[in-house]
């Protein structure tokens, strides 16, 4: 029963998605010149996603072939194995390959409506802030609704189809683990490139064409303006789509894990629990989505805001009823209760990292304010200042996963269930990814939001309506955002739920670790190769958007010089150029740090194993990489987007407003972060969680 309610409400979601969809698309296009700027915005996302997509695939068959080669052939077979070598290897191999298959539709889904839905929004928005508001947001469900609920239903399917060939399901979540592996793998690729593009093209846009040509933003004379607006596609759509995918599925894998372990108390339900209570926030998603509507002169955020409350409320009384019904235990009658004050934990801790993003990047508050006012002494100011916020919104970030760590073990130790401390953090991570699918759609109405005002300003339609777009636009950059923070806090948890998975599976192999023994120099070295890689990739990745930009920059000074009639006014530039100068870069930049990511703990498990400390060195270079993950990848989140809205800040009219020396260094310190926030900081999600999964689907070579 439990499985055909997750596997229904899976299929619910999708169909759904598609009702979304088709409700989007029948909406009106607008005028031919703004049919005409999306149709180029559209051209390009999919040209891209297509050449991306064929790049993953030739990277992901080669990994599946050495996953099988290894569990077949070069690792012997231990009687700790859940089923033959042949079997094992057949069964996280093809998992791993559905999950990369699973994650890229997902991605993809969400990318085809939001290139729809931005000419509609735009077209709406001529007429009505609410119908704007509403298509942006409905397009971006569609993305939010698909993510989550294809990794649910490829889950949950594969649980049953293993289950049909009379497997026993305690063994099941170890033959799964591919499946968390495949989708983080397709996601650092689909979140690296994509951020490789959107801010090579952004960089290269503002730099020539605000600060050198001293045209406005999305000016139709600007060459890089197309690929600039192809870049919130690629990047924030795709990307974070691939991203929250993996999250989900891996989540949900390393929870059954942990759940197999308190088998003799709550039997399959407790495998099953994380797939059920998933199903619940999909459809408080749904409700939370369709109840967001605003009156013409009120405050768009406000509805969306609105909307997540409800989802969050909805989500806390699914997770009551999934607890009471599946945690209830004779022997622990108090379990149920403790379980479900750690799902509060875990809502309470979304709730709290979205405030605290909103407290460092909204230009309401100090932190922006700080950096804006620093500009008025050039960029070096602007730089120093930014710099210091990035560091300093570390801390309170770290605070709260701290006590949400710390009180939802305390809240599973106490349950009255032995060992179920982990199992308590497990399932607060639960709590904090049951509202993502409504965050994601928060977050893929940004890029639609801001595309809808691209096409207004360079189909040069009357202000009023631009003035709308504005209103739009700043909520999503704010609902932008609010999304990384909730990524990285959602990261953080599962890392630590994927961490005890990890230990888990290696005592189920055969290989108990009671503790991971820092003192060891091999233990220690893997530690320290994990904070490394954090650092190397974040530089490679960073490197990476400069390598394109400069490209793009290039180009579009090239054209301003031998066509002066764009500046102008009588001539078009070649948009089409930049699209493909961009697009070829951003791939080929992201090849390395993707690699190297993979590489990494395979090469410390291998070789740590000729002293028999495999397992132990991979943990801490895990432990620790995690840890030094979280902290950059927040540095470089937050301040990014605080350089971001402090420059959004000067262009209110503060300090001198645009065109002045201030605004020429607050545009220096946004540039800056750019590829912080928007290309290495969400690629280190994924980083932290794909060095996860990948140490639990090769747990068993590393002993």
């Amino acid at each position: 029963m439990e499985l055909g309610l997750t596997l229904g409400c899976s299929i619910f979601a999708l169909l759904f998605a598609v009702y979304l969809a088709k409700w989007v698309l029948k909406n009106d296009e607008g005028t031919p010149s703004m049919r005409e700027i999306a149709e180029a915005i559209r051209e390009g996302a999919e040209a891209f996603l297509a050449r991306q997509y064929k790049t993953i695939a030739a990277l992901t068959i080669p990994v599946a072939a050495v996953l099988y080669v290894l569990y077949a052939f070069v690792r012997p077979h231990s009687e700790h194995d859940p089923v033959s070598e042949t079997l094992l290897a057949t069964y996280v191999a093809g998992s791993f390959i559905l999950g990369a298959i699973c994650s890229g539709i997902a991605g993809y889904m969400g990318m085809f409506v939001s290139i729809r839905s931005n000419i509609r929004t735009a077209s709406a928005s001529r007429s009505s802030l609410n119908r704007g508001l509403q298509i942006a947001l409905r397009g971006g469900a569609v993305s939010g609704l698909f993510v989550v609920a294809m990794s649910l239903l490829g889950v949950g399917g594969l649980f049953a189809i293993l289950r049909a060939f009379d497997l026993e399901a305690e063994k099941i979540p170890f033959l799964i683990v591919g499946y968390g592996f495949g989708a983080s793998f397709v996601a650092l690729f689909a979140q690296l490139g994509g951020g490789i593009y959107t801010k090579a093209a952004d960089v290269g846009a503002d730099l020539v064409g605000k600060v050198e040509a001293g045209i406005p933003e999305d000016d139709p004379r600007n060459p890089a303006v197309i690929a600039d607006l192809v870049g919130d596609n690629v990047g924030d759509c795709a990307g974070r789509g691939a991203d929250l995918f993996e999250s989900t599925a891996a989540e949900n894998i390393g929870a059954m894990i942990l759940g197999v372990a308190l088998y003799p108390y709550f039997g399959l339900k407790g495998i099953l629990f994380p797939l059920v209570v998933r199903a619940f926030g999909l459809i408080a998603s749904i409700f939370g989505i369709m109840a967001v509507r605003t009156r013409e002169d009120g405050d768009p955020m406000h509805a969306l805001n609105r909307g997540y409350y409800l989802t969050t409320v909805l989500a806390a009384l699914g997770f009551g009823v999934g607890c009471y019904w599946l945690l209830a235990s004779a022997q622990a009658p108090d379990a149920w209760w403790h379980f479900w004050l750690c799902g509060l934990i875990g809502l309470a801790t979304a709730m709290a990292f979205v405030y605290i993003t909103q407290y460092y990047t909204e230009y309401k508050y100090r932190p922006v304010k700080e950096i804006a006012e620093a500009s008025q002494t050039g960029p070096a100011t602007n730089i120093i200042t930014g710099f210091a916020v990035a560091m300093e919104c570390t801390a309170v970030p770290v605070i709260v996963i701290a006590i949400a760590i710390m009180a939802s073990y305390h809240l599973g130790q106490s349950s009255g269930v032995a060992n179920a401390g982990l199992f308590g953090t497990a399932v607060a991570t639960m709590g904090m990814l049951g509202t993502a699918a409504y965050i994601l759609a928060m977050d893929t109405f940004g890029p639609i939001a801001d595309n809808a005002g691209g096409i207004i300003e360079m189909s040069q339609q009357p202000e009023e309506i631009r003035k709308k777009t504005d209103r739009l636009d700043a909520v999503g950059n704010t609902t932008k955002a609010l999304t990384k923070g909730y990524a990285i806090g959602s990261a953080a948890l599962a890392a630590f739920l994927l961490f005890s998975a990890y230990l888990d599976e290696v005592k189920n192999f055969g290989k108990p670790l009671a503790a991971v023994d820092i003192a060891k120099p091999g233990v220690f070295v893997g530690g320290l190769l994990g904070a490394m890689l954090v650092f190397l990739f974040a530089a490679l990745a960073i490197r990476a958007v400069g390598k394109a930009a400069y490209y793009v920059i290039n180009e579009v000074r090239r054209q301003f010089r031998e066509n002066p009639g764009i500046l102008r006014g009588t001539a078009k530039p070649s948009y089409r150029q930049c699209v493909d100068i961009v697009t070829s870069g951003a791939l080929k930049q992201m090849v390395l740090p993707g690699v190297l990511t993979v590489a990494m703990p395979i090469a410390v498990g291998l070789i740590f194993k000729r002293f028999a400390i495999g397992a132990e060195a991979v943990a801490a270079l895990l432990m620790v990489g995690t840890m030094a993950g979280i902290l950059v990848a927040t540095m470089l989140n937050n301040g990014g987007g605080a350089w971001d809205n402090a420059k959004k800040f000067v262009e209110t009219g503060q300090y001198g407003g645009k065109g002045s020396d201030t605004h020429k260094a607050a545009v220096g310190g946004d540039t800056v972060g750019d590829p912080f926030k928007d290309t290495a900081g969400p690629s280190l999600h994924v980083v932290i969680k794909l060095l996860s999964t990948i140490t639990l689907v090769l747990a068993p070579l590393f002993i």
